[in-house]
């Protein structure tokens, strides 16, 4: 604790909105990897218990109460409703044909599960692509410092090098301290997304093959 009041007393002003940004950036990751590692992992159980107990179901009325009961995260239940709703009749909405009718609603019910799932990527990819940037900024903002310190004295001593030199250290190691987290979280949470999504468009599809096969046998 006294190395970092002494850090921040040492520092000026641009040093300490950097250290600021960086700790705002790093509790802004924590918060998302953590969520989201609590949202996937939910999202992942849920499609594969809810969808092998959907296709066992006798009819759709039980296949759409085991998926209520399964689905906590609600991105299967949409797609049911989707290839299951009956539309305004006179509407521009009942006006196509009817396999398209199931594409459209289909399709935007798969674009609100995905953004979903996708929730927060854009922030770790963020923050793990700025950070090392902003650490380097304060890193160089040290060096200067150190440098005018010197200046300022005529001669190069160690008391005069040391801080400023400890401070740029500080700054190198907050930012990658920083971006290493949100990269591996969003590496890492890219693929269940991706594997989450593979399984809400074949559930999808199978939804419209069935939904089609209704149509036609009335």
């Amino acid at each position: 604790m006294l190395g970092l009041q002494q850090f921040w007393q040492q520092t000026d002003g641009v040093g300490r909105a950097v250290a600021v940004l960086l700790v705002a950036m790093s509790i802004s990751a924590w918060v998302v990897i953590l969520w989201k590692a609590w949202v996937l992992q939910r999202a992942r159980g849920d499609i594969a218990r809810a969808v092998p107990a959907f296709w066992a179901a006798e009819t759709i009325d039980s296949a759409r109460g085991r998926l209520q009961a399964l689905d906590r995260e609600q991105i299967l239940a949409p797609l049911l409703a989707a290839a299951t709703a009956q539309p305004a009749v006179g509407t521009l909405e009942t006006a196509g044909v009817h396999g398209s009718q199931l594409t459209r609603r289909l399709r935007d019910a798969l674009h609100a599960g995905h953004a979903h799932l996708q929730y927060g990527q854009t922030l770790l990819a963020s923050i793990g692509s700025t950070a090392p940037f902003i650490g380097l900024f304060g890193t160089v903002w040290a060096i200067y410092h150190a440098l005018v310190s010197v200046s300022a004295a005529g001669s190069i001593t160690i008391e005069k090098v040391a801080g400023p030199v400890g401070e740029a250290l500080i700054m190198t190691a907050a930012g990658l301290a920083v971006a290493i987290p949100a990269v591996l979280a969003y590496n890492l949470y890219g693929k269940w997304v991706a594997a989450c999504e593979a399984e809400l468009e074949g559930f999808a599809h199978d939804l419209r093959e069935m939904a089609m096969g209704s149509a036609k046998v009335t």
